[in-house]
Order: C-alpha cells, then structure tokens, then sequence
C-alpha cells in the first residue's frame, strides 16, 4: 500500500518555533497545524488525522509496508525471544518474540532534518 501526500509547509511561526526547539507536539497542535495548512477545519483535519492513523495500523496489521514518499517507511518488525531480568527481584524472565512496529524515513524528511 502506498499512500501519497502532498505536505504544505505550515505557515504557523509557533508550530514551527516548538519544533525547532525540541518540544512535544501533541495531537491537537498537529491538527491545528494540518488545518492551517491545508485550509480545512479543525474538525475535518481531526477526522483527515485519525483516518491516516487508521490507515497506517490496518496496512501493518496485515503485514503490509506503508510508504509516504517524501517521508518515510512504516513497515512490522520482528523481535525475537530473548530472556530478561525483573527488576524488582532480580529473576530470569523469558520474553517472547514479538511483531513491532517501525519507520524508516526517507530522504526528503532527512534532508529536512539537517
């Protein structure tokens, strides 16, 4: 499954201004961001959000990789058994193998970054 988006840059200086400082964006701040961006409501950019999420966790339920060009890679990983400690008494424990979400980002978010 490949999912296409175009990304307008955000216009909002304190969006922006919280990023490059390094602090958490909660959900509703991106959904005044996309909303900005995209010259939506709040409520149909709510609604845009959660159907992308939605999206995303259906395709790796089944195994699938989700790719946005110009942004990344969501695809299952595999993380296999391995033995562990309880911290608070010190015992062995097995953990078992597990299918883990990841991302991979691309380039062009890359070239963003930096």
């Amino acid at each position: 499954m490949v999912l296409r988006l175009v990304i307008k840059p955000v216009q909002d200086n304190l969006f922006l201004n919280r990023i490059e400082r390094g602090l958490h964006v909660n959900k509703s701040e991106l959904i005044d961001a996309i909303a900005k961006s995209a010259d939506m409501s709040k409520a149909a950019a709510g609604r845009a959000l959660d159907a992308t999420i939605g999206a995303v966790k259906v395709a790796l339920k089944k195994g699938e990789m989700v790719t946005l060009v110009g942004f990344g890679t969501f695809y299952v990983g595999k993380r296999a058994a391995r033995n562990g400690r309880n911290p608070r008494t010190g015992a062995t424990i097995k953990i078992k193998a597990a299918k883990v979400p990841k991302f991979r980002s691309g380039k062009a978010l890359k070239d963003a970054v930096n």
